[in-house]
């Protein structure tokens, strides 16, 4: 097992106290509930978000679960393991953010199946055998990334779009929703390419696209971390300030920081769902019903409403609110 270290010293008050399986309900005089949440990547940046605040919001019912946070460092043969470590533990509940679809889809529906109650986050798998899928839908946030890229080029321009994995339900929908969004305007994709969600891959691609293309208006990145890399690359070769950088996340100490910064010129809010995942593995614990899916809300987050954003979410506003970049 492996977990990510900014969040050890909150885990060792949640590793498990009592040995072997069973249902019986947590609460004073009980052994506590067994949560195992198996996460894809905690490297990536909002992953390790939802790691926070999926184990924040644990710690306020310290009384009640235990949480077995695993990490598959991006790579779902070591996932499908963790999935049946987990179980051989005794979980009384599965929480997963599966890193693909297709190879996750086998070992969680033979947890559901086995009746223990499995809560996916973010990812959807290619059959709902889960009690619960937690997540905000993909398709319309890259529609409203697309339909913002119109306004920003006036309806016509090129377009790099650096992507995530394609093998994954929020890769081909950030794109499919992308697709949408410009219809009908003369926006033209000139290059796209999958970057892993990582900064650095970004950073390649976007080094390839400058190379051949002399005239780029926007840069689509599927997540904050790919467009910062892009963005970075652009600086390199003295090109940023021809073009546009819209992300998709929105952490307050990256997205919305970048765009305060004048780095980014929109990201959207991706909520990390690992609160919620916790209210809702307590209420199926509980006994309660619970809706099959759970679709939080987005929204675009550009200058004028980013510190208003920080204030919602509680997250701390930088002093002086914006700081202008010159184009």
């Amino acid at each position: 097992m492996r977990i990510f270290p900014a969040f050890l010293s909150l885990l060792l008050l949640l590793l498990p106290v009592a040995c072997g399986g069973g249902k019986a309900g947590g609460g004073k005089g009980k052994r506590k509930w067994i949560i195992g949440f198996s996460q894809c990547n905690n490297a990536e940046p909002w992953r390790a978000a939802m790691n926070k605040a999926l184990l924040a919001e644990a710690a306020r019912h310290a009384d009640e679960i235990e949480v077995i946070l695993v990490d598959a460092q991006n790579d779902s043969a070591k996932q499908r393991s963790d999935v049946e470590n987990l179980v051989t533990r005794g979980i009384d509940l599965l929480i997963i953010s599966p890193k693909e679809a297709t190879p996750l889809t086998r070992p969680v529906k033979k947890v559901f199946e086995s009746g223990t109650p499995v809560i996916v986050l973010d990812r959807d798998i290619d059959e709902p055998a889960y009690t619960c899928f937690i997540g905000a839908p993909n398709e319309p946030i890259g529609e409203m990334a697309g339909k913002y890229a119109v306004e920003l080029l006036g309806g016509k321009g090129n377009v790099v779009e650096i992507m995530g994995l394609q093998s994954t339900p929020p890769g081909r929908e950030r794109h499919e929703g992308f697709l949408k969004g410009i219809a009908g305007s003369r926006l033209k994709i000139i290059y796209s390419q999958d970057a892993a969600w990582l900064r650095e891959e970004g950073m390649k691609v976007m080094e390839n696209a400058l190379q051949a293309f002399p005239k780029i208006d926007l840069v689509y990145a599927h997540n904050d971390p790919m467009a910062l890399g892009a963005r970075r690359a652009a600086e390199a070769a003295g090109r940023a300030a021809e073009m546009k950088f819209i992300g998709i996340d929105g952490l307050p100490d990256e997205g919305v920081k970048a765009v305060l910064e004048g780095k980014l010129d929109a990201t959207f809010w991706y909520p990390t769902c690992g609160k919620e995942a916790v209210q809702t593995a307590l209420k199926i614990l509980h006994g309660e019903k619970v809706p099959k899916r759970i679709d939080l809300k987005s929204m675009r987050i550009t200058r004028e409403n980013a510190v208003q954003f920080l204030e919602m979410v509680g997250a701390s506003v930088p002093e002086g609110g914006t700081k202008k970049e010159e184009r």
